[in-house]
């Protein structure tokens, strides 16, 4: 694979290629149950929810009009891949702001691939002092993980293939797919393993 970085076009055509794995119908109904979920769950313990940037953007906006109790929002941008395909060292790049100590936290994100980045974030906020952590993706991988790492509130199953969509990018392009895309298997080769 080349180390060039690809252009929009380039993104748009892996678009046009890719195979649809959910719809923004099946996306959205997936969202739905799990906005029950959290709401049976948290909704009389003020949580703290945090959107875990950049991937966690579309689900965490998503869920928040969805969840009808009390609440508080707060994010934290950390990153293994940092415009890579593979992910290296975790790097904080900003958050947390609200402070945790005692409280209820939510940690949202797009998906749980290899767990290192959830698990990491969900340890500094038990450092921090949460009294009780959560945690929500819109997608798990059905893939190993490179930690022991369970999620509270999962929205949707996939297949280990490079995806993209509704938050998950094709190196840094196609958040805004509507829907979950995988790849063409004809081009994985070309994109790496990603995700």
């Amino acid at each position: 694979m080349s180390s060039e970085p690809v252009t929009a076009r380039q993104a748009w055509s892996v678009l046009q290629q890719a195979d649809c794995l959910y719809t923004s119908v099946q996306v959205e109904t997936a969202l739905d149950a799990m906005a029950a979920g959290i709401t049976g769950v948290l909704r009389d313990r003020n949580p703290l929810l945090v959107c875990l940037m950049n991937g966690g953007v579309v689900s965490f906006g998503k869920l928040l009009p969805r969840l009808q109790f009390p609440l508080e929002i707060d994010y934290v941008h950390a990153t293994r891949y940092r415009q890579r395909l593979t992910g290296g060292d975790l790097h904080w790049l900003a958050g947390p702001f609200v402070p945790a100590r005692g409280r209820t936290v939510l940690l949202i994100d797009d998906i749980l691939d290899e767990g290192a980045t959830l698990d990491a974030i969900a340890r500094r906020y038990q450092a921090d002092g949460a009294e009780a952590i959560y945690t929500a993706v819109l997608v798990r991988k059905d893939r190993a993980r490179s930690v022991a790492i369970e999620v509270d509130f999962v929205g949707l199953d996939i297949p280990d293939r490079y995806v993209f969509g509704y938050g998950m990018d094709y190196q840094g392009y196609l958040r805004n797919a509507a829907g979950i895309f995988a790849v063409a298997e004809a081009s994985a080769g070309e994109a790496g393993d990603g995700r």
